[in-house]
């Protein structure tokens, strides 16, 4: 059993960057070992499998599942296709953030740079020292082990509070953010959280919290050695009661979906607060009117689930209702997308449109064209999700309302600020200019303001996003530009711009919009 009493432990995944800033990577060829990467890519995500017996000591899979080992003579390698009592090594926080990793069968410690690797130091010295770097999207949901409830920005305490059944809203989403190898956590409004439980707007060391990892959950450390802890009976999240990990101390982190909110042609919002039929008469997007979009990565047909666990399903006569548990052929629909628009079709092969007394019918041959006038950047496309993302609560009902039927504004609830991760790292300011990277180990946030069915988004200096004729994508604009947002995969974005190209990571680096499909440089975790 683990030492916070449950089983089995879940696996994480992270990079290891050692002193000189460089990945720990197995190499495709030969299942050889080095750290020269700039980033972190695939080469270079590694799998923790830590012992259920004993939370600080793991194994270590890489990406082609085989497990790093060392011999009494310090050589490493990774070619072992089962765990071993050569590939168990102890996790070992240091004071300032970073892990030592220390044989279990030799008690030498692994460390180097470049392909000089070895596990033969006697003692922790700079070169042993490793920094962890999660693989998981930064932006998240925080569930407490012992309260078994979520993370969220509490507004009236004005606190980030772990009492919430379920990961709904903006409130519940938390971003995880590197600062000098330790972890901040911030709410959905940008603030840090600080150590004794207040909500700061500016990064300090009291912001900033060791990550350790037990039995597959985390726990975070603060710069005076005492751990994160939910406190109080309304579960409020600060450091100062324990120097130990144990239960109330650790966390999971979880996939945060996009949830969204549609506005139907009438100009109010999709509800179930009148039941299980679905209704546009609201005037307002909050818990009822909020759906978590879940997109099936073989069929790429969507589900739209309510707060309650319920989906959207088709039943007789073409109605549309939230029944069930489970998610089944009739609660799949079919996206397309329609520049600020977006059209639904469900299992019977008919588009859903809002009738007259704002109830939702899958009745409806097609869609009409009226969509065309609107200054769409792009013919219509089939969709594998959707996507408006909005922060404020204020820009609701904007001047342009839908003028079909059967179109729908939808609005990303719970994404108000932006974290991108491609195929070749994080997007991040270049260094010296207004351009952006797609290539980063770190990441900034962006702010992403939602605009009719568009988004604006922008950068820490509070300007813009903007296409340049070369292609560029560069972050000093005066005036907002839009960005069109479509979900092609669970987790997964595209990003169009207003010439109707898509946003990928140039092989350099450089993020650019001139891709006119959909390779997977243009395929965006979020």
């Amino acid at each position: 059993m683990p030492s916070n009493g449950l089983q089995p432990a879940p696996r994480l995944q992270f990079g290891l960057i050692n002193s000189r800033g460089r990945y720990l990577t197995a190499e495709s060829f030969g299942f050889a070992l080095s750290a020269s990467a700039p980033g972190l890519r695939p080469r270079q995500v590694w799998t923790l499998e830590q012992d259920e017996a004993d939370g600080s000591v793991g194994f270590l899979r890489s990406h082609l599942g085989r497990y790093l080992a060392a011999d009494a003579a310090g050589r490493v390698s990774c070619e072992a296709e089962r765990p071993g009592r050569a590939g168990r090594f102890a996790l070992l926080p240091q004071p300032d953030g970073r892990w030592a990793l220390r044989s279990e069968a030799h008690g030498r410690f692994f460390g180097g740079a470049g392909d000089r690797l070895s596990c033969f130091a006697p003692a922790v010295g700079e070169a042993e020292l490793w920094t962890v770097h999660l693989a998981a999207p930064p932006q998240a949901n925080l569930r407490s082990l012992s309260r078994r409830r979520y993370a969220r920005l509490s507004a009236p305490e004005d606190e980030l509070a772990a009492d919430g059944d379920v990961p709904w809203g903006v409130e519940a989403l938390v971003t995880l953010s590197f600062q000098g190898g330790r972890y901040g956590l911030r709410t959905c409004d940008g603030r840090y959280l600080r150590s004794d439980g207040a909500l700061v707007a500016e990064p300090g060391p009291r912001t900033a919290y060791t990550l350790e990892l037990r039995a597959g959950k985390l726990a975070f450390k603060g710069c005076d050695g005492k751990y994160l802890a939910p406190v109080g009976p309304t579960g409020t999240l600060k450091a100062g009661r324990s120097a130990r990990a144990g239960k109330d101390e650790l966390f999971e982190l979880e996939e945060s979906q996009p949830q969204v909110s549609f506005r139907a042609a009438n100009g109010r919002f999709v509800s179930v607060r009148q039941g299980v039929n679905l209704s546009a008469n609201q005037d307002e997007d909050l818990i009822h009117e909020t759906f978590q979009l879940q997109i099936d990565s073989e069929t790429k047909k969507c589900a739209l689930v309510s707060h309650a666990g319920s989906a959207w399903t088709l039943v007789s006569h073409g109605g549309i209702q939230v029944t069930g548990s489970g998610v089944t052929a009739h609660a799949a629909f079919e996206l397309e997308w329609r520049g600020r628009r977006v059209a639904l079709k469900a299992s019977n092969g008919k588009y859903v449109c809002t009738k007259k007394n704002g109830q939702l019918a899958a009745v409806s041959d097609a869609v009409g064209k009226s969509c065309l006038s609107r200054g769409v950047p792009a013919p219509p496309r089939r969709l594998a999700g959707l996507g408006p993302p909005a922060p404020g609560a204020a820009a609701h009902r904007s001047a342009a309302l839908p003028g079909q039927d059967e179109e729908f504004v939808l609005r990303l609830i719970n994404r108000p600020m932006l974290v991108l991760r491609g195929e070749h790292g994080f997007v991040c300011g270049h260094r010296g200019s207004n351009l952006l990277d797609a290539n980063r180990a770190t990441y900034d946030v962006f702010q992403l303001l939602f605009s009719d069915g568009a988004y604006h988004v922008r950068g820490p200096g509070g300007r813009f996003w903007h296409v340049a004729g070369s292609g560029a994508v560069r972050t000093d604009g005066e005036v907002p530009e839009d960005f069109f947002l479509e979900f092609r995969a669970r987790g997964r974005v595209a990003i169009r711009g207003k010439s109707g190209r898509y946003l990928r990571g140039d092989p350099s680096g450089a993020l650019r919009a001139d891709a006119d499909a959909l390779p997977r440089a243009t395929l965006w975790e979020f």
